[in-house]
């Protein structure tokens, strides 16, 4: 089953500005009145991922001045790459799908705005489907393109795995990059990369299971001739698209001057909703859930107990969608996901500032025999960049995870299992400044508690 047309937009970002009340700063007033220069902007997801990720960057723009309606982050409906772009998967895309569904957000976003061109920001694999689009027929419809942390050049350069997307040496690589220069005339490109720390732009094999073999890329891999290309310091693959030193060069870039905010200005009514998703035969999907349950609770920050009775309880539809709840912009709060076929997975977040209709929800991973015996599982998220060990400050239930590897960063989740007799009790989540308190659940009733850091 593909998304519709309708599913799709829904998924882009269209709840009104909640400013009721609100007296936005003078500088926002100010960045606002000149939003009209700006583009709307389209921003696009990556590798197995999801609009969600996009949450902080809408919001810091959004911050800035640019209205909701002109801002969308698009969901492709199977974000996973194939082994062989020529040979079909299931619930896996080649890149002409996500070709084919960039066009048609594009197209969207167009006609809801009535603008006659857009700007497009993708995170690794996303800014090979903007690549695509702008060098095979819409390239007047784009007047700017960010590729945060793409793999222009391939996560390797092998004779083997000649039809992977991400072969340097590939014919999906080879002819993008084909001419004197490797982007379109007409549409200004924006190059984001890591200085040295993006774990898909390494010299050595060893992060793509060949230790000590050459992979024939460099940190400079994501750079294209004929762009703009910016090493934005020392943040992973996925903080070169969504660290805050990230969206100023995306905003400068498009809007022709610094960001009047970096941090995100609170709105005084909140109200958050979703796309409820799965994961078919293992492979991360945007297809609609039907029939899952989503409840929403405020919790205390200091131990994540609930205050009181959920303010949001609701189950989806055929088009997977659940909310709005109306949320206190200054609590934090768990989201209860219940989904056919999955764990039952309680989501702890840190308060939300900001109203969002991308707060989408992928219950956890099925428990496997490395949990056999567990009493509570315990797993910390960090969906927008990697924990980088000595780098960052990682700590969960008091200490450093064991299964966050050193050096380059690599790792978005840690899990920590615990014995039955720790049900109930409060398991803290650090990650540098960012600290959220869980409660741990019975394994036994197949409950994992999710701890989804926002930074």
């Amino acid at each position: 089953m593909k998304l519709t047309r309708r599913t799709m937009l829904q998924s882009m970002g269209t709840l009104p500005l909640l400013t009721s009340g609100l007296t936005l700063p003078a500088a926002a007033q100010t960045a606002a009145a000149a939003s009209g220069d700006i583009p709307p902007v389209l921003f696009v997801h990556g590798n197995g991922d999801h609009a969600a990720l996009w949450l902080t960057a809408l919001w810091r723009m959004e911050s800035n001045g640019v209205p909701r309606a002109r801002l969308a982050a698009l969901n492709f409906t199977d974000p996973l790459a194939r082994n062989d772009d020529a040979v079909a998967q299931p619930n896996r895309s080649s890149t002409d799908d996500q070709r084919r569904e960039l066009a048609e957000a594009i197209k969207a976003l167009k006609e809801r705005t009535g603008a006659t061109r857009v700007a497009l920001v993708g995170s690794s694999r996303g800014g090979n489907a903007i690549r695509n689009v702008v060098k095979n027929g819409g390239g007047a419809d784009v007047s700017h393109a960010v590729l945060c942390g793409t793999p222009n050049h391939g996560v390797f350069d092998w004779d083997d795995s000649p039809g992977s997307e991400f072969n340097g040496r590939g014919p999906f690589l080879r002819g993008l990059n084909a001419g004197t220069s490797e982007v379109t005339e007409g549409t200004a490109f924006l190059t984001l990369r890591s200085d040295g720390l993006d774990k898909y732009a390494q010299a050595d094999g060893r992060l793509v299971g060949k230790p000590g073999v050459p992979t024939g890329i460099t940190a400079e891999g994501p750079a294209l001739k004929g762009a703009t290309n910016l090493v934005v310091g020392a943040l992973d693959h996925r903080e070169v698209a969504f660290h805050p030193r990230a969206f100023r060069e995306i905003y400068k870039f498009i809007a022709g001057r610094e960001p009047a905010f970096i941090a995100i200005q609170p709105e005084r009514e909140v109200r958050i909703s979703g796309l409820v998703t799965g994961t078919p035969g293992g492979a991360p999907t945007n297809r609609p859930v039907t029939g899952a349950t989503v409840e929403v609770y405020r919790v205390s920050g200091e131990t994540g107990a609930r205050n009181g009775e959920p303010v949001y309880r609701g189950q989806t539809g055929a088009d997977g969608r659940w909310g709005p709840a109306e949320i206190d912009p200054t609590s934090h709060i768990e989201i209860v996901l219940t989904s056919p076929g999955a764990p039952i997975t309680h989501f702890y977040r840190s308060p939300f500032p900001r109203s969002s209709d991308v707060v989408h929800l992928r219950a956890a991973r099925p428990l496997g025999q490395a949990d056999a015996g567990a009493g509570a599982i315990v797993i910390m998220s960090r969906p927008r960049g990697y924990f980088g060990l000595p780098r960052d400050i990682v700590l969960l239930d008091g200490k450093e995870p064991a299964d966050v590897q050193k050096g380059v960063p690599t790792d978005a989740a840690t899990t920590l299992r615990l014995p039955a007799g720790d049900i109930g009790r409060t398991v803290i989540g650090l990650f540098n400044e960012e600290r959220i308190a869980a409660r741990l659940w019975p394994a036994s009733e197949s409950r994992i508690a999710m701890i989804e850091l926002t930074n």
